[in-house]
């Protein structure tokens, strides 16, 4: 299966403004902003069916995505999406520019390989973090980390420090000192299941004199 191409046409909007937001989500089209490197900041219209399509794929949020705006392509990565509380859509896209001769900072999903044998091992994997912040330049972006937790046991974790970056990829978290070296997968064992007893009888109340109709005058 080929990987999807994330190509955008986007066009610059002059007509800015709540009101003006609202017009065109009701014509199909998301308002974005894209800023960033020695350029203004500038706003876009992109097609919403073509968006959200995009956005089913992990890669829309840590590939380098083209944006093509007035006749020229511009790179960016994809910096915070707003959705719809709910209503299965994108209200507004954040863009920030690429070059290539700067270090970029983002979020790459984290993939964890070999679960299946620490589950056949009785152990219960723990997802601490599912991404990891990073730094790199655009030649160098991976699509993801990959952790393999196939040799833990119950008990055991991984830290950031234990991870080997991929080769010109900074994780920057670990730059921030000794305390930043967060757990990011853990194994722990399987929650005994709850055995319901049978619900105690609740007492006899105890006979009171007089309690029955034969006592009574």
């Amino acid at each position: 299966m080929s990987q999807p191409v994330y190509e955008f046409k986007a066009e610059i909007r002059n007509d800015l403004g709540k009101g003006a937001s609202r017009r065109l989500r009701r014509e199909g089209h998301v308002p974005a902003i894209l800023y960033g490197g020695s350029e203004d900041a500038v706003s876009l219209t992109l097609n919403h069916d073509k968006i959200i399509n995009a956005a089913d794929h992990e890669g829309f949020y840590s590939h380098i995505l083209t944006l093509h705006i007035g006749g020229k392509k511009q790179q960016a990565i994809l910096k915070d999406v707003q959705r719809h509380p709910f209503k299965p859509k994108i209200t507004h896209l954040d863009f920030q520019r690429v070059s290539a001769k700067e270090e970029l900072h983002t979020n790459l999903p984290i993939h964890f390989i070999g679960e299946d044998a620490v589950k056949k091992a009785g152990g219960v994997v723990v997802h601490q973090m599912n991404d990891i912040e990073i730094a790199c330049l655009p030649k160098d972006l991976p699509e993801y980390i990959e952790i393999d937790v196939s040799a833990l046991e119950i008990g055991d974790n991984i830290h950031l420090s234990q991870i080997t970056a991929p080769k010109g990829v900074t994780f920057v978290e670990l730059t921030r000192g000794e305390d930043h070296d967060p757990v990011l997968v853990t194994v722990s064992k399987p929650k005994a299941e709850k055995v319901e007893d049978d619900a105690p009888e609740a007492p006899e109340a105890p006979e009171v004199a007089g309690d029955d109709e034969d006592d009574k005058e």
